[in-house]
This record gives structure tokens, C-alpha cells and sequence, in this order.
């Protein structure tokens, strides 16, 4: 479990950041920043964890907790589909990281990111891999940042309901790659990774052999 061992070290403002997003291959990529700032209560600490080890409803309390709790700072934002074309992933990832860090009410005096690289907050940073499972401020802002990106991807799949996108969250499961190659590409997808370009290819062209899958995406 999470806890707050890496915050309590440096004993100033510490806002832990996370991303969500960054395989599907529809959807935007969403950040979010939190800071504790006196601490985190009791109630939060047992349960915050890897957001993707807790289940929607779980996930859901502790966003709702988070956002009614004295004290804690959130920042939300994202990189649209046309930034992830336009920059890659990885940097679009980094500018939604960056517009989450700038929309806490009170600037860090550290931020610790989830993953083995980081952009340029405007103050120290420390990379944390697997932070989610280890820093609470991770965690927490892993756990908002899930939700909020669910539940913009259950807004869209009410007006593009044929991908499923209320249920994979764009990620590309048999339903998304059956409709992807049935109804072809929507404005929300990223035609640019590999994986969508092969779905489209072997649409077009059905007895063409697919190349081998490219994990990242």
C-alpha cells in the first residue's frame, strides 16, 4: 500500500502527479496534480491506492472524498487527440502533467511523478517508478485522474455508442478493433498509432496480412 514516506522527507509542499490515457487509442490523455497539506487523513490513507487496482465504485468514493476533504489541492487536465498527434504520446502526456501542476490553487515545492521521466514543473521533481502503488499524493491523483478521463469517454460513447468506449474506455478491445474496422475511424481516435493505421489498412484491404502488434500502443 501507499504511503506518505516521500512526502514527510522533503516536509514542504509536495503535489504528487499522474496520467491516465496514455494506451487507448481513442480519447484524450488526462493529468491530475494533488497536494496534502496537512497530511492525509486516516480514512483517505487506507484506502488510496493504484487506481487501477480499485474497483469503479471504490475509485468513485475516494474521488468524491478527495474533492470534500479540507486541505487537499486538485489540479485536472489534458492533452487533446490532435496534441497527441501532433507531439507523440509521451509529450502530450508531459503538457497534461504540466496544465495539472498549474491549476493547483498553491504552487508545490516538489512533484513527485509517476514513471521514470518527467517534464519541466517550474520547480524540483522526482520521478517515482510505479508511484501509484507507493506515494499517496500518487495515488490520489492517479485515482482522479481515472475517473475524470471514464468519465469523459462515457459522455463520447453516447454520441459515438458503436465503440463501446462507456465500457473499454478506448482501450482496444475486440468490440473497439470490430467497430474500428466496421465503422472506420471517429474525430476521438488516434489515427497516428500504429494499431489504429493496422486496423484501417486490414479494412481496406481484408487479405493484406496485419503487422505484428506494437505494445506501446
Amino acid at each position: 500500500m501507499p504511503d506518505y514516506a516521500l512526502e514527510n522527507a522533503h516536509g514542504g509542499r509536495v503535489a504528487g502527479v499522474d496520467e491516465v490515457g496514455r494506451g487507448p487509442l481513442a480519447g484524450p490523455v488526462i493529468a491530475a496534480a494533488v497536494m496534502f497539506l496537512s497530511g492525509v487523513p486516516g480514512a483517505l490513507a487506507d484506502r488510496l491506492d493504484d487506481s487501477k487496482k480499485l474497483k469503479p465504485k471504490v475509485r468513485q468514493q475516494l474521488y468524491d472524498a478527495l474533492h470534500v476533504t479540507p486541505g487537499v489541492l486538485i489540479g485536472v487536465a489534458g492533452a487533446s487527440v490532435a496534441e497527441i498527434e501532433h507531439y507523440n504520446i509521451l509529450r502530450a502526456s508531459w503538457i497534461a502533467m504540466q496544465r495539472a501542476v498549474g491549476r493547483l490553487p498553491q504552487s508545490p515545492e516538489l512533484v513527485l511523478v509517476d514513471g521514470n521521466a518527467a517534464p519541466d514543473f517550474g520547480c524540483p521533481a522526482q520521478c517515482v517508478v510505479g508511484g501509484d502503488a507507493i506515494s499517496l499524493s500518487i495515488s490520489a491523483a492517479s485515482v482522479v485522474a481515472k475517473v475524470v478521463r471514464d468519465r469523459l469517454m462515457t459522455r463520447l460513447a453516447r454520441r459515438w455508442p458503436g465503440y463501446g468506449w462507456d465500457r473499454n474506455a478506448g482501450y482496444g478491445t475486440a468490440i473497439h478493433r470490430a467497430a474500428l474496422m466496421a465503422d472506420g475511424v471517429s474525430p476521438h481516435h488516434r489515427a497516428a498509432f500504429g494499431t489504429v493505421r493496422r486496423i484501417m489498412q486490414a479494412s481496406v484491404s481484408p487479405s493484406s496480412p496485419q503487422s505484428a502488434e506494437q505494445p506501446s500502443c
